[in-house]
């Protein structure tokens, strides 16, 4: 995932809604354009299980809604992104609108690529940070890992990793009573 760095000036989200509809993703953090290809298949399968659960629990328990990309999340004119996965609790669904999510979901996760790892794990975890996500998760689909960044105070605290090798599960207070063991979630058929 690297900037555009043919262009001085910022990219706003007036330019960012005229670029191509060309299945890659395209961001902009602080201005700048970043692209990315299409996700691979495990990547695609981590979605699939994760909105499948998350979604399960949130029919169960309707306390907010969880999204999947392609959703734009514009957290500010210099800055839009396309989470892999997003939750809003119901205290937050003022920031919903029709096109997209305006302002900071309480959850956002994002699905490590080759092309994306430095930007999912440094640029976007300041830039979430930054913009008051309550949690943050960086899914390491090589290493069958998840970190998790989670708000205390005005930062996110010192990330918490939980493993498939260990057997662990995913969870979180914002979803009381829900949990995914890792080695589901990381079974891929490819």
């Amino acid at each position: 995932m690297n900037p555009d760095t043919a262009r001085s000036t910022k990219f706003t989200y007036d330019d960012f809604v005229h670029f191509p509809e060309d299945g890659k993703r395209h961001e902009i953090i602080d201005g700048e354009h970043y692209v990315t290809p299409s996700p691979n298949t495990k990547h695609q399968v981590i979605v699939r299980k994760l909105i499948l659960s998350i979604g399960g629990y949130l029919e169960r328990h309707p306390i907010g809604e969880v999204f999947a990309a392609p959703f734009d999340v514009v957290l500010s004119q210099l800055d839009v992104v396309e989470p892999d996965l997003l939750y809003l609790s119901r205290e937050r669904l003022n920031v919903l609108t029709k096109a997209h999510v305006r302002g900071a979901p309480d959850l956002v996760v994002e699905i490590l690529s080759p092309g994306t790892r430095r930007t999912d794990t440094l640029t976007k975890r300041k830039l979430y940070e930054r913009f008051a996500v309550h949690e943050y998760w960086v899914v390491d689909p090589v290493r069958d890992v998840v970190k998790i960044y989670r708000r205390t105070g005005d930062a996110f605290g010192p990330a918490v990793e939980v493993s498939a090798e260990k057997d662990e599960a995913l969870t979180t207070p914002l979803l009381p009573g829900w949990s995914a063991r890792l080695k589901e979630v990381f079974t891929s058929p490819a």
